[in-house]
């Protein structure tokens, strides 16, 4: 069987056919470390936004920056009676368009949210507001992921 998948891989390869991609949140889903993400991105009812044509970046905690928070306050988000709260906190980790690791610059970069996330470039690393990107372009067929250390939350 692997054998059959890296004969097909290479056929694909010498005759230039690309293998498409998954969407943000099926790339997503397939990281055991994004699963807190993706039961957030569920309850705030996002999952056909993050699903559509975009292009999208996405600056996606992993369970351990979800770890982070206070006691209860993931529970607390996933509660229907919270997920305005939670919409906002999720779409404050959105931009539009798709932006590259190559491409960031430091400034201020409207969210899907609407508020700013300040993007800050030190030492070779890029920060969000105080969450450090550990893993950058993780490329999907509706855009791109940046791997970030902890959840940042809007301002206002």
């Amino acid at each position: 069987m692997k054998k059959t998948i890296a004969s097909l891989t290479a056929i694909f390869v010498a005759f230039g056919i690309q293998v498409q991609a998954k969407d943000i949140v099926d790339t997503a889903a397939g990281i055991d470390d994004f699963s807190t993400l993706v039961a957030a991105v569920k309850a705030g009812g996002l999952v056909d936004t993050l699903k559509g044509d975009g292009p999208f970046t996405v600056f996606a905690p992993t369970n351990e920056a979800f770890a982070k928070l206070p006691e209860g306050t993931v529970a607390d988000l996933l509660k229907p009676e919270n997920k305005d709260k939670l919409v906002a906190i999720l779409t404050y980790h959105v931009v539009a368009g798709k932006v590259m690791a190559a491409d960031v610059k430091a400034g201020e970069v409207a969210t899907v949210n609407g508020e700013d996330v300040t993007v800050s470039v030190a030492d070779g690393k890029v920060s969000v507001d105080k969450a450090t990107v550990v893993k950058a372009d993780v490329e999907t067929s509706n855009g791109v992921i940046h791997v970030i250390d902890s959840v940042i939350l809007p301002k206002g």
